[in-house]
């Protein structure tokens, strides 16, 4: 199943094939500040299964073997890659043309969630990065 997503403006899009590998929503200090918001949702996808469609996007190497990406007309955030995720690509859930359909599974970061913030689920958290989340929720490799 092909799944897509795009910017505010629509010239920057996206699209995939397969599975999602992780669904989750990150509460730390760069994720919400890249986005000013007070928690980020985030899906992860194999690269080799994903493409940028219309505008390529303007990309900001926001730390050493960091990227983040986002549409150069409009400012959209539209994905996030780095070094320690090899093999990964991470996009902003809310940019799915159909976010209704995201289901988070998980929390990373959530020691650093505001504390004005109410989420009242039951799903895992996790302090730290996804790298402290079990390594099936991360293995690009296998999907």
């Amino acid at each position: 199943m092909t799944k897509r997503g795009r910017c505010l403006c629509g010239r920057t899009g996206w699209e995939f094939e397969g599975a999602i590998t992780w669904a989750c929503y990150c509460h730390c200090d760069d994720c919400r500040r890249n986005c000013a918001a007070p928690v980020v949702a985030w899906l992860g996808v194999p690269v080799r299964n994903f493409r940028w469609l219309g505008d390529a996007p303007k990309t900001l190497e926001s730390s050493k073997g960091v990227k983040r990406h986002f549409c150069e007309t409009c400012g959209s955030p539209m994905g996030f890659e780095a070094e320690h995720y090899p093999g990964g690509m991470h996009l902003y859930a809310a940019s799915l043309e159909n976010p209704e359909d995201f289901e988070p599974t998980f929390h990373v970061n959530y020691e650093s969630k505001l504390p004005w913030l109410q989420m009242n689920d039951d799903l895992p958290k996790y302090e730290g990065t996804l790298l402290n989340a079990p390594d099936d929720l991360r293995d690009y490799g296998s999907q």
